[in-house]
């Protein structure tokens, strides 16, 4: 509580500042240009890029590779206030389902490119690259196995644009920039805004009943002697109202405003602040099983039955950026920006029901059942992060270059906080009920030093050449939790069998602790040369050496050749890398489970660990990847651009997270290896290898003025297909026991097939109008059995989709964003809008036995998918006041 004051405190002193300089410094607000104009003049084919080129004059229409250039205006003309949101409105190829349910990735969710995992697409703040999450994604969301930059750290107001290159880049920049590299510029004008918005949800949640009735149960489950399961018992009958479910939540405020000001007459600091509370989102369906142990017990019809939590949880983010320099001459300039964000959140686990085995007090009776929480208990997940960034550098021209030295340090803190909860094995009264279970910290420290100069070699118009080289460091550590947060007490121990740890997420043993760092150095050659007026030749190699697996060398030829005045083509070849994390290679999350009397232990062991090494894990080798691209421009006249790009990217020796390894036969290895006291494992392997290709096209259209007022008019389309080519086998493990269907088709019919953005900005005088909508492909649901046992047929890797009872294809879905803005005065604007006006929801998930098919009751009170690309949250209504000043 102390946390949230401090953090609403600084938030609304950094607003009122801003407002005060607006209000005291009139003179100012009118010499400085408004900064949105100045980015709209630049965001067009004309604009000068700085991603997939060390050059300082290449502009969007003349790259040999796609770039979108997303302006502040497009960023801030919506009611979303998370950057990841608002690049799944803007970029068709970007994906940023919305989980639930998925214990830290809850509050830090990944994002991707092109289909691919989240950590294959490179980060970059004003060119130089930022730091991973310390989160490993390690439930069933998109991007499992991956550690992912919290791109929701960045408020958009602090952002004057956002680069997206579409093709590799490892050549350029390093690791990770295999599916393409994301820039964002930071603003450093003068003059600013201050903003405030608030929203909330207003829904209907489709084919989600309402509950009218819930009749008492008439048997009594029964305590099986031998583990003290429990079993039998009826459910309640329940009827319901003939209405959907209504919802009202998802209140979300958010406080911003960035000012820029000068430093002496050469220099300049801009200052972003964002203050954002959401509270959380319900779209739970109703619960019909039983609660209570006792037959006829009058409570079950007054039980909440929608006390599970499912959408959004909570979260309060305090974000600071800042971007400043200063010339000390026509050749030197000194530069740094940093940030600071931290983000109380929590996310919720299942709802443990009265009667729930998990909820049994042994210490209050041995024969009998006595709960805990007399009417069961939702546990919280409450996840504290904290992101820290500094970058400075000092950039200039000396003796004909043009040089850039910089050092970049970032870290990422992530503790967890286990609330409403308790540690079964302890009993009721021993028990505590909130626990400190530890924590995940990561960090890097980049230094660099870029060059480059014109050539004049006697051939082509223009030729840029530039040379440079990086130093990383990089460390990555897990914290142990408070000692009852992991224990196994009296109660796990046979008869009882109770689990041990704290409920929803038992904390890091000592034994996980791990504290493990590397180091890298690279260097690359850049070579980027207009040979004729029509053709466009770039060339790039990198070699980089890493201290915990070698060398890697890679490359990247591109060009772009002008047929005829407004048409162009360009194609591009690259090798590519990703560089295993430090998480992958050294996370651990282990429990004990008392079988017979014996401790046994089951969960993620390190690659280097004896229980990994026995079941024939070897160390882990970088990704290696393959790009190709080829594409056409089309600018036949002023205002008008279409872009049409094919690619097809190779990736060998993708990292997995294998299946959860158990059996006689993993028993017999272990035993083999000298390795007791295990029963099942999972570890990270360069698993599989794959083959995404697809089709990007963008469209823009300026209509020219006709007494109306403006209007633009963008459509973007992504094509996209992921084909797994090959699968590792070792140790006798066949390839679906290491990598199964359910795994398998996450990652190739998990999101998305298609994707269409289509959107209309117009302004007229005082007012103006964005209207967006996408349409999101389908997307494919493995059956949810059991995906470990060879024997299972929903485990077979060779059948198709849907070809298995309990397939699912949620439909392609249409999503329309709508907003309208005028200006009471010049320096206000008044906003109000709807995202997902037409309040759509991904298709229903079936429960119960449907066409003889028995799906379970779970799907009954989880309605919809985690996968949605677009999440499941309804329509949200908003409200938002700007002062540019």
């Amino acid at each position: 509580m102390k946390n949230l004051k401090l953090i609403s405190a600084l938030a609304v002193t950094v607003s009122s500042t801003a407002l005060f300089v607006a209000a005291a410094n009139p003179a100012f607000a009118q010499d400085s240009a408004p900064q949105s104009s100045a980015v709209e003049e630049a965001t067009g084919q004309d604009a000068i890029i700085v991603t997939g080129t060390r050059r300082t004059d290449r502009t969007v229409a003349d790259s040999t590779v796609p770039v979108d250039v997303i302006s502040a205006e497009a960023l801030l003309n919506s009611g979303q206030t998370e950057t990841n949101k608002l690049l799944n409105q803007l970029v068709p190829s970007f994906n940023f389902p919305q989980p639930s349910l998925t214990d830290g990735t809850d509050s830090l969710r990944p994002a991707t490119l092109r289909g691919l995992a989240p950590d294959q697409v490179l980060v970059l703040i004003n060119g130089k690259r930022r730091h991973q999450s310390a989160l490993v994604n390690l439930n069933g969301s998109v991007g499992r196995g991956s550690t992912a930059v919290d791109l929701n750290t960045i408020p958009p107001l602090a952002i004057e644009r956002i680069e997206v290159l579409r093709d590799g880049a490892a050549s350029q920049y390093g690791s990770d920039a295999i599916a393409g590299v994301i820039n964002v510029q930071l603003k450093k004008g003068m003059g600013g805004r201050a903003q405030a918005t608030f929203g909330k949800y207003i829904t209907k949640m489709e084919d989600v009943g309402q509950v009218d009735t819930v009749a008492l149960t008439t048997t009594n489950p029964t305590i099986r002697s031998t583990d003290n399961a429990i079993i039998g018992g009826d459910n309640p009958v329940i009827t319901y109202t003939g209405e959907d479910r209504k919802r009202r939540d998802g209140d979300t405020y958010t406080f911003a405003s960035n000012f820029g000001l000068p430093l002496g007459e050469s220099g300049y600091v801009n200052l972003t602040a964002e203050y954002k509370d959401r509270s959380p989102t319900n779209r739970s369906g109703p619960d019909i099983r039983r609660n209570y142990f006792a037959a006829g017990d009058p409570r079950e019809a007054t039980f909440n039955r929608y006390a599970h939590r499912y959408g959004d949880g909570v979260s309060k983010d305090l974000n600071f950026f800042v971007n400043a320099g200063y010339e000390f001459s026509d050749t030197a300039e000194f530069y740094t920006f940093g940030s600071y964000g931290v983000r109380d959140g929590n996310g919720a686990g299942f709802y443990r029901r009265s009667f729930d085995a998990r909820n049994r007090d042994f210490a209050a009776s041995t024969s009998s059942f006595v709960p805990i929480y007399a009417d069961g208990f939702l546990p919280l997940i409450a996840s504290k992060i904290v992101d820290i960034s500094a970058a400075a550098g000092l950039r200039g021209a000396m003796s004909g270059w043009d040089y850039d030295l910089s050092a970049v340090y970032g870290s990422n803190r992530l503790d967890y906080t286990i609330e409403n909860t308790v540690n079964t094995s302890l009993g009721g009264l021993a028990s505590a009920r909130s626990f400190d279970s530890g924590g995940l910290r990561s960090g890097q420290t980049s230094i660099n030093l870029d060059m480059r100069r014109d050539l004049d070699i006697g051939i082509g118009k223009s030729v840029s050449f530039a040379f440079g080289g990086e130093y990383r460091n990089e460390n990555y550590k897990i914290v142990a939790g408070e000692l009852q947060s992991y224990v196994n007490g009296p109660f796990s121990a046979a008869p009882f069998n109770a689990a041990g740890g704290a409920q929803v997420f038992p904390g890091f043993r000592p034994a996980n602790e791990t504290d493990v760092s590397r180091n890298s150095f690279a260097g690359y050659a850049e070579l980027d040369a207009d040979l004729t007026d029509q053709l466009t030749v770039q060339l790039a190699g990198r070699y980089e050496h890493f201290s915990d697996f070698g060398d890697t060398i890679n490359g990247k030829a591109a060009a772009r050749f002008e047929v005829i005045d407004g048409v162009a083509l360009r194609g591009s070849v690259s090798t590519g890398f990703r560089a295993p994390s430090l998480a992958q290679q050294s996370f651990a999350a282990t429990s004990t489970n008392n079988v017979g009397g014996v401790l046994i232990e089951i969960g993620t062991f390190p690659v280097s660990s004896p229980v990994a090494i026995a079941l024939g894990a070897q160390p882990l080798k970088p990704e290696r990847s393959i790009n190709l691209g080829a594409g056409v421009t089309f600018t036949p006249f002023s205002g008008l651009s279409i872009t049409a790009d094919y690619y097809n990217i190779k990736i060998n020796d993708r990292i997995t997270l294998t299946e959860n390894l158990q059996g006689t036969d993993v028993l017999a290895l272990l035993t083999a290896a000298g390795v007791t006291g295990v029963s099942s494992a999972r570890f990270f392997i360069n698993g599989i290898d794959t083959k995404t290709s697809g089709l990007d096209i963008v469209a823009s259209y300026r209509v020219p003025e006709f007494g109306l007022g403006q209007f633009r008019v963008s459509v973007g389309y992504n094509l996209n297909d992921t084909k797994i080519s090959d699968r590792r086998v070792f140790s006798g493990f066949t390839a679906q026991r290491l990598f199964a269907r359910q795994e398998s088709f996450r990652l190739t019919e998990g999101q998305p097939k298609n994707k269409l953005n289509v959107g209309l900005d117009w302004d007229y005088n005082n007012f103006g109008l964005t209207l967006r909508t996408n349409r999101y492909g389908e997307v494919f649901l493995p059956s949810g059995f059991s995906t470990v046992t060879g024997t299972n047929p929903t485990s077979d890797i060779t059948k198709a989709p849907g070809t298995l009872p309990g397939d699912i294809f949620l439909s392609p879905k249409w999503v329309t964003d709508l907003e309208f803005r005028f200006k009471p005065v010049e320096s206000v604007s008044i906003a109000f809008g709807a995202n997902n006006l037409l309040d759509t929801y991904p298709d229903r998930l079936p429960f119960g036995t449907v066409d003889g098919v028995n799906y379970g009751f779970n799907n009954s009170f989880l309605p919809y998918s985690s996968q949605s690309p677009f999440g499941f949250s309804g329509r949200f209504l908003y409200g938002r006041v700007s002062i540019d000043f």
